[in-house]
C-alpha cells in the first residue's frame, strides 16, 4: 500500500508543481498557444494507456506494469527538465501521460484486489489521500518557490526521488495477483489508435475554430473527428476486447457515474492550470507567491479526502457527500471569477479551500461507488473508465478554458490599443498580446524602455493588458461553475448506493478470490 501511494504522490506531485510553474515555461520557452497542450498531451496519452494497461494487468498481473510506469514517469520527468523549446516539452509530457496512464491504469485496480471488502477499501484509502495530499500541498508552494530560485527545470526534476522510492516499494513489497485466463490476449490497439487520433483531432478542432473560423483545414478536422468516432463505434462493436466495451454504458448508473467523472476532470484540470496564471499574470504575483495562495487547493484535498473516508460508509444516503463536493466546487468558482488584484489574500485561499475540499469529496468516492455498482467482474474496466472520462474531460476542459482566455484576450487588447490611435496601436499590438509581458519581468523591462522615446505609459498598457487577462480567465472559470452546477444537479440520478461487505476482509493472499500470486 505505501507503494501504491508513492505512486499517487507521484502523479500529484507531478501535477501541483508543473501547474504552478507553467507561466514562467511559457515566458522561458515562448509559444503561448501552447500553454493548453502542457497540459492536454498529458492527459490524452493517459487517456489511451489507460484502459490498455489496466487490461493487461487483468491478464499479466499488476506489479510489472508498475514497476514499467514508474520508470518510464520518472525518465519522461528528466526529459522534461532538459526540454529547450516548447514542442520537445510537449513531446515529453506526452511520455510522462503514458507513464502517468500506466500508473492509474495498473496502481488504482490493484487496491480492489488487496482489500475485497468496500469498508476496507474506503478505509484504506486514508492511505491514499495521505499520499496524494502530501504531493498535492507541497505542489504549489514547493513549485513556485523552486521555479522562482532554480528555474522551472526543478519542478520536474523534483520527481526523480519520489519515483526512485516509488520504484524500490513496488519492486520489494507489492504482491503480483495474477487471475487465470483462457485463450490468446487479445489487445484492441486500433481502438486505441481511434480513440488517440479522434481525440487529437477534436482538442486541434477546439482550438482552431476561434482563432481562424470554419476553413478548409478547421472543415478536415471536423469530418476527422465525426469519421473517427464513426470508426471508433464500430471497431468497439467488432472487437474481441474491446479498449472501451460499449456493453458497460447500457448501464445508465454506470454512465452518471462516468459523465460525473468528466465534468470533475473538466472542472479539476481547468483551475488547477488556469489559477496560477490568473495569480501571476493577472494580479502580477511572483511564482512563489502564487504557489502559497495555491496550496490551500492541495492541503484541502487531504483534508477533505479524509473526511470523507470518516463519514461516507455511515451515510445513509452515501451520494450526498458528490452533491457536496460539487456544490464547494461550483461555490468556489464563482468566487475566482469576482476576484481582482486588489481582493485580500484571505478571500482568495478561501474558494481555494473549497476546491480541494471539494475535490476531496469527489475523487475517490467516484472509483468506490463505481466499483460497488460493476461488481467484481468490472472492477478494472469500471476503474480504468472512471480514470479516462476524468482524462478526457480535463484535456477538453483545458482546451476550452484556453481557447476562450486566448481569444478574448487579443480583443480586449485589440480594443485597448486603439485608443492611443494609429500607427501606434498597429506597431505595439502585437508586444501586448503576448501574455508573456504579464509574466516575464525582463521581457516586460525591455517593453518599458522601447516605449520610453513614445511618450506612451507603459505601465498603464501592461495594467490595462492585465485587466484583459483577468477578464479572460473570469469567463474560463465560470464555464467551470457551470460544469459545477451541471455535476452537482447530475448526481440526482445516482441510486442508493449500499456498500456491501465482501465475503471476506482477510489479506488477499488468503482471500477466496481466484488469484494466484507470483513473484
Amino acid at each position: 500500500m505505501l507503494g501504491i501511494g508513492l505512486v499517487n504522490m507521484l502523479v500529484a506531485l507531478d501535477q501541483t508543481v508543473v501547474s504552478t510553474a507553467l507561466p514562467s515555461i511559457v515566458a522561458e520557452l515562448h509559444g503561448f498557444e501552447y500553454y493548453a497542450w502542457i497540459a492536454s498531451a498529458y492527459l490524452l496519452a493517459s487517456v489511451v494507456t489507460v484502459p490498455v494497461f489496466g487490461r493487461l494487468g487483468d491478464y499479466f498481473g499488476r506489479k510489472r506494469f508498475v514497476i514499467a510506469a514508474v520508470v518510464t514517469f520518472t525518465v519522461a520527468s528528466v526529459l522534461c527538465g532538459l526540454a529547450n523549446d516548447m514542442l520537445f516539452l510537449v513531446f515529453a509530457r506526452g511520455l510522462q501521460g503514458i507513464g502517468g496512464g500506466m500508473m492509474v491504469g495498473t496502481a488504482f485496480a490493484a487496491i480492489p484486489d488487496l482489500f475485497p471488502d468496500p469498508r476496507a477499501r474506503v478505509r484504506w484509502q486514508v492511505v491514499m489521500a495521505a499520499a496524494y495530499g502530501i504531493g498535492t500541498a507541497a505542489g504549489p508552494s514547493l513549485g513556485g518557490w523552486m521555479s522562482q530560485h532554480w528555474g522551472w527545470r526543478s519542478t520536474f526534476l523534483i520527481n526523480l526521488p519520489v519515483g526512485v522510492a516509488a520504484f524500490y516499494f513496488i519492486w520489494a513489497h507489492l504482491p503480483n495477483f495474477q487471475r487465470p485466463r483462457a485463450g490468446d490476449v487479445k489487445i484492441d490497439w486500433l481502438g486505441a489508435g481511434l480513440v488517440a487520433a479522434t481525440l487529437g483531432c477534436l482538442q486541434a478542432l477546439i482550438e482552431a475554430v476561434p482563432k481562424d473560423g470554419m476553413t478548409t483545414g478547421n472543415f478536415a478536422l471536423a469530418t476527422c473527428v465525426i469519421a473517427g468516432a464513426a470508426a471508433l463505434l464500430i471497431c468497439e462493436k467488432r472487437a474481441t476486447h474491446p479498449i472501451i466495451p460499449l456493453d458497460i454504458f447500457r448501464d445508465p448508473q454506470l454512465v452518471t457515474l462516468f459523465t460525473l467523472s468528466f465534468l470533475a476532470g473538466f472542472v479539476m484540470f481547468s483551475l488547477i492550470f488556469f489559477a496560477p496564471l490568473l495569480l501571476q499574470g493577472g494580479f502580477g504575483l511572483t511564482p512563489q507567491q502564487a504557489g502559497l495562495l495555491a496550496t490551500p487547493i492541495a492541503a484541502c484535498i487531504a483534508l477533505g479526502s479524509v473526511i470523507n473516508t470518516r463519514i461516507v460508509i455511515h451515510l445513509p444516503k452515501p451520494t450526498l457527500i458528490l452533491t457536496i463536493g460539487f456544490g464547494l466546487l461550483l461555490c468556489a468558482s464563482i468566487a475566482l471569477a469576482f476576484a481582482k488584484a486588489s481582493t485580500p489574500h484571505v478571500w482568495i485561499e478561501l474558494p481555494m479551500a473549497g476546491i480541494g475540499i471539494g475535490l476531496g469529496f469527489i475523487l475517490n468516492n467516484l472509483n468506490v461507488f463505481g466499483q460497488e455498482i460493476a461488481g467484481r467482474e468490472r472492477f478494472g474496466i469500471t476503474t480504468a473508465l472512471l480514470q479516462s472520462t476524468r482524462m478526457v474531460g480535463g484535456m477538453l476542459g483545458t482546451s476550452i478554458v484556453a481557447t476562450i482566455v486566448a481569444h478574448h484576450y487579443r480583443n480586449v487588447v485589440e480594443r485597448t490599443m486603439r485608443v492611443i490611435g494609429e500607427p501606434a496601436a498597429t506597431t505595439w499590438l502585437p508586444r501586448f498580446a503576448d501574455p508573456r509581458i504579464l509574466i516575464d519581468e525582463g521581457l516586460r523591462q525591455t517593453l518599458f524602455a522601447d516605449l520610453r522615446p513614445t511618450g506612451l505609459d507603459a505601465q498603464a498598457l501592461v495594467d490595462a493588458a492585465r485587466e484583459a487577462l483577468v477578464q479572460s480567465i473570469h469567463i474560463g472559470v465560470m464555464l467551470t461553475a457551470i460544469a459545477a452546477l451541471a455535476a452537482a444537479l447530475l448526481v440526482r440520478r445516482i441510486s442508493h448506493i449500499t456498500f456491501r461487505r465482501a465475503g471476506t476482509v482477510a489479506a488477499p493472499a488468503t482471500a477466496p478470490a481466484p488469484a494466484k500470486q507470483q513473484g
